[in-house]
């Protein structure tokens, strides 16, 4: 855009737009405030369009007044101006928001498909939900799919999450901890595995537990449960409270099985 293309520009185009309004009594501190500008840029940048032509200065209730040069050159930048900005509407309005899925069949551009979201993957099908999207090319079936035009609400419940207290190694580590049991909650099922801390992974290493995440558990504990799964967190001592916290700030279901329960 070559309007304001220079320093200053749209705050001089700015001033000068004020002033054509010609209002009584204009000064400089309505068109500071006006524009947020300070008071000592309005009084130079009136002075520069001053002398160039574009405003001149009298006595009376109006002070500032716009010249018929000054007119032209107002025009002339408010129409580059709406030009611009009509190329950035019709620009935002083609534009499309993508999203990826998985494709669950065979899917060609330009299908309506639904959504659904399983074990925490998003998938886009043939058969009906109450969200929906608009294929943006073909796609095999479990190949990621582009969608466009998404609609409607995901069906999401929120997962719950299992905590496992451990005891620290002052009390014992994994050797303090009733593994059976640990085993028995295990086998309840869970969608995901998460650890904290080396006593945890003492104890899954021990059952042969193989833990989906290590790093940033609360983080990836939390992101698991929004999706729907159901996860199995073990933490040593008071590391559970860094999970707790963000369950408990997302309204996320969760339940500790504290160290008493492995004596």
């Amino acid at each position: 855009m070559k309007v304001f293309k220079k320093k200053g520009e749209l705050t001089r185009f700015q001033i000068l737009a004020e002033i054509a309004k010609q209002q009584p009594h204009l000064r400089q501190k309505d068109i500071a405030e006006k524009l947020g500008i300070t008071i000592q840029a309005v009084s130079e940048n009136i002075k520069s369009l001053t002398d160039e032509g574009f405003v001149e200065i009298r006595e009376g209730t109006a002070r500032y007044h716009i010249t018929k040069r000054g007119i032209e050159k107002l025009k002339k930048e408010a129409i580059d101006l709406r030009k611009y900005a009509d190329e950035v509407v019709e620009t935002m309005n083609t534009y499309k928001s993508i999203w990826p899925a998985i494709a669950k069949e065979e899917l060609e551009s330009g299908e309506k498909v639904w959504l659904k979201m399983e074990n925490g993957i998003l998938y886009a099908t043939k058969e009906k939900s109450p969200a929906s999207a608009e294929v943006l090319h073909d796609a095999q079936k479990d190949e990621d799919v582009a969608l466009v035009q998404l609609s409607g609400t995901i069906e999401l419940k929120n997962g719950i999450v299992t905590i496992i207290k451990l005891p620290t190694i002052n009390q014992g580590g994994s050797r303090a901890c009733d593994l059976d049991k640990i085993q028995k909650i295990y086998e309840k099922g869970f969608d995901k595995v998460g650890i904290m801390g080396t006593i945890s992974r003492a104890v899954t290493d021990k059952l042969e537990i193989f833990p989906d995440f290590e790093f940033a558990t609360p983080q990836a504990t939390l992101a698991a449960a929004k999706r729907g799964l159901n996860v199995l967190v073990f933490a040593v001592g008071n590391m559970n409270k860094s999970i707790t916290k963000k369950l408990d700030e997302n309204g996320i279901q969760y339940t500790i099985e504290d160290t008493e329960c492995f004596k």
